[in-house]
């Protein structure tokens, strides 16, 4: 997003880092990280790509007329599923640095749960699904500032995509991207598997 004068890239590249220190600590001594007890002693850190601003992405935001009349239902790791409304779709261009990858328009939905108001919750896999990354896919999670409308924008920071708990322990129960939201591209951004 280097067409957006707010946006400074140390200082968002600061903050990325602070907050992959704050949950490497979280994993390591929190009660209630994923790493089972008797393995935190051994945990010396998540592994991230390089933070890469080319996959910080200005989204355009579309609202389904009515969520409610058709949920998306997600399965889960444990073989249950969730039910998920569709609240948003996001539209972004991904344009690549490299000359050898084509620049390309995603498409992403975003959920809630019902009776909730909180962040969009947005699953998705893509080309490192499973080779670089979890096999279950990973999250991001997206807050804005007011109710979204149609033909608003959100940053989509796919440097924030994050390993559901579920890959450090099977007591978790995590939904599965559904296949709206499997991306047909390589998102080298976020945490990686080691």
């Amino acid at each position: 997003m280097a067409d957006d004068p707010e946006f400074d890239v140390e200082d968002w590249r600061a903050e990325l880092e602070e907050k992959r220190d704050e949950k490497d600590e979280f994993f390591s001594t929190h009660p209630q990280s994923p790493i089972p007890p008797e393995g935190r002693g051994g945990f010396d850190g998540l592994d991230y790509f390089e933070p890469d601003p080319q996959y910080r992405l200005k989204a355009t935001v579309s609202i389904p007329e009515d969520p409610a009349s058709d949920p998306v239902y997600m399965e889960t790791t444990a073989g249950g599923e969730v039910r998920y409304l569709r609240t948003v779709v996001l539209t972004m261009d991904l344009e690549r640095e490299d000359p050898d990858l084509a620049d390309t328009e995603l498409e992403l939905a975003g959920y809630e749960q019902e009776g909730t108001d909180g962040a969009l919750f947005v699953p998705f896999r893509d080309k490192t699904t499973g080779q670089m990354t979890y096999e279950g896919g990973r999250y991001m999670e997206l807050a804005a500032e007011d109710d979204l409308a149609e033909g608003d924008s959100i940053v989509v920071d796919f440097n924030l995509a994050y390993t559901p708990f579920c890959a450090y322990s099977e007591t978790f129960e995590c939904p599965l991207p559904p296949e709206e939201n499997w991306l047909e591209v390589v998102i080298p951004a976020g945490e990686r598997l080691e």
